[in-house]
């Protein structure tokens, strides 16, 4: 029973980075209806960002993980700019065909040597880990950092949308982008400032992963982006509760599968999980069936 509980723990830490990363699918897909797949390597630039600012400029840890959510989020709004809002009006396999480029670009524009490289790189950690032993479980002060940073991330996204004018003018877009233009909101600002709060999320999670996991490479963004797609679709993409939900799972059966069945099936298991959820509730765990015309 403690190694099963010392293991959900474990999962519980991986699944707090996926939220991190799924909350930005979730919010960019709300509101203009697209899958941003080039979103994880936004989330493996965070972890390098967050990687020079402890490294090379010795920010505190705190200072790091802002820089890097800044950062992320200019290259977030930057990547709308550029690649997203001249294919506003273009059929979707257009805009899903330049996420695919853009993600493409990014992980070999950064592998070149004269940015991050194309090697493995061990990430510093700014303090030393320390183990607390309750009982027979034990738990790190890593796991407790990301544990509080991403729920406190969490708390503020739900806040900023819930409460502030420009999440209300979100979710009035997410709803009804026409009626929410006519009523005088600027469509174009806030697209804008969705993917620079979903992109400063994933951020976040970089440097949080790089903490937790410390090794970093320009392709790490891969396999993480796709699983955080994955717990959107889980619990119900569109849907912020869902996001953090379907990261909870993801990340606890990806941990359990490593420890009871073999790490190698842990990809493959975490995946038939979205199959069977797909088959059951084809609108995710939180999600609500509606009927579409076409």
């Amino acid at each position: 029973m403690a190694y099963l509980l010392q293991q959900i723990i474990n999962g519980l830490q991986l699944g707090s980075v996926y939220a991190l990363i799924a909350l930005g699918y979730t919010l960019v897909y709300g509101i203009i209806r697209l899958i941003n797949f080039a979103h994880g390597d936004v989330f493996m630039i965070g972890a390098y960002l967050g990687f020079y600012a402890i490294l090379r400029f010795n920010l505190p840890f705190p200072v790091a993980l802002i820089f890097a959510m800044l950062g992320c989020a200019v290259i977030g709004i930057v990547i709308e700019k550029l690649a997203y809002r001249p294919l506003r009006n273009a059929p979707r396999i257009a805009c899903l065909i330049t996420a695919l480029g853009v993600s493409l670009f990014l992980e070999n524009f950064t592998s070149l040597k004269f940015l991050f490289g194309p090697n493995y790189l061990a990430y510093p950690r700014p303090f030393a880990v320390v183990n607390y032993n309750i009982g027979s479980l034990t738990i790190s002060n890593i796991q407790i950092l990301v544990f509080v940073i991403a729920i406190l991330l969490m708390i503020l996204l739900q806040i900023f949308v819930t409460k502030t004018k420009t999440g209300m003018a979100m979710r009035a877009v997410a709803y009804d982008k026409s009626t929410a233009q006519l009523m005088g909101i600027n469509i174009d600002y806030i697209i804008t400032i969705t993917f620079g709060v979903g992109s400063a999320l994933a951020g976040a999670g970089g440097v949080l992963f790089g903490i937790a996991y410390p090794q970093i490479h320009p392709f790490m963004g891969i396999m993480p982006g796709l699983k955080a797609f994955v717990a959107a679709v889980l619990g119900g993409i569109g849907i912020i509760p869902g996001a953090m939900l379907g990261a909870g799972i993801m990340g606890m059966v990806e941990v359990l599968t490593s420890a009871y069945i073999s790490s190698t099936m842990r990809d493959a298991i975490a995946f038939l999980v979205l199959l069977i959820v797909l088959l059951i509730k084809p609108a995710g765990l939180l999600g609500k069936s509606s009927i579409e015309k076409v």
